[in-house]
């Protein structure tokens, strides 16, 4: 039997774009999985919609945060809950391709890499494809994921199995970072796929676009999260401007 797919989205009034995000994983080439849906104080009828789907499919799952509490928050909750071998991710206003689990899976057992991740399309919020394509490195470590975190949780998947299950930061931004650097940790690489598997939707009001805003939650990312010295910090932090810089480019 296939082994079981664990999907984690946190979901934050989201009414408008979710429903694709799910048809997209029902439309996977690949069947066995539970989609983790954790919502964090939405004020939509985002719940009303899901309940909808739910009852046409079982593998789709819903749960609400007693209060909003942020992405990192949701997340975890769904981490917690999940019970496949694999773990992936995506957000309640992405999409993915009908071959990626099946990619990503396939990938896992010809490379025995335990942590694999894609390349993915960008479309700004109507899905129109504005910015180039993200196209990933065939390999990134700890130490390059710290000059730019080229692992998007759009594509990122994890043989928990291997790798155990671990959880992301309690911290407003890079969670997600923070998630792979402690799987880094323990593996020499993950793996890129350098085909792209998904589309990545820019919405205007995206915290990862207000770079500015950015430089000093990755500072302490660095100081706080990693215990980077402020020599190292500096130093990391001088690539992760410049490649966040070039990652943004049209």
């Amino acid at each position: 039997m296939n082994a079981l797919v664990s999907i984690i989205t946190p979901s934050y009034n989201s009414a408008n774009f979710i429903v694709e995000t799910i048809q997209s994983v029902q439309k996977q080439s690949y069947e066995n999985w539970e989609m983790i849906i954790v919502d964090d104080g939405s004020t939509d009828n985002i719940e009303e919609i899901i309940q909808s789907l739910i009852q046409k499919d079982d593998r789709i799952q819903f749960y609400k945060l007693a209060q909003n509490s942020g992405p990192a928050v949701a997340r975890n909750a769904g981490i917690e809950k999940a019970k496949g071998k694999y773990l992936t991710f995506i957000d309640a206003d992405d999409i993915w391709f009908p071959n990626f689990i099946e990619k990503s899976i396939k990938t896992i057992e010809e490379t025995k890499i335990p942590f694999v991740f894609s390349s993915y399309k960008r479309t700004n919020e109507n899905l129109e494809f504005v910015y180039s394509d993200f196209i990933v490195p065939k390999k990134v470590t700890y130490f390059d994921t710290l000059k730019s975190n080229s692992i998007s949780c759009l594509t990122a998947f994890i043989d928990m199995e291997v790798l155990g299950k671990k959880f992301m930061p309690l911290i407003r931004k890079r969670q997600d970072m923070g998630l792979w650097l402690q799987y880094l940790k323990s593996i020499p690489f993950a793996c890129g796929i350098q085909e792209t598997q998904a589309i990545y939707r820019i919405r205007e009001n995206s915290l990862s676009r207000n770079k500015s805003d950015l430089i000093k939650y990755q500072w302490q990312f660095y100081r706080e999260v990693e215990k980077l010295t402020v020599f190292q910090s500096f130093y990391y932090l001088l690539h992760w401007m410049y490649r966040g810089f070039m990652k943004y480019r049209n």
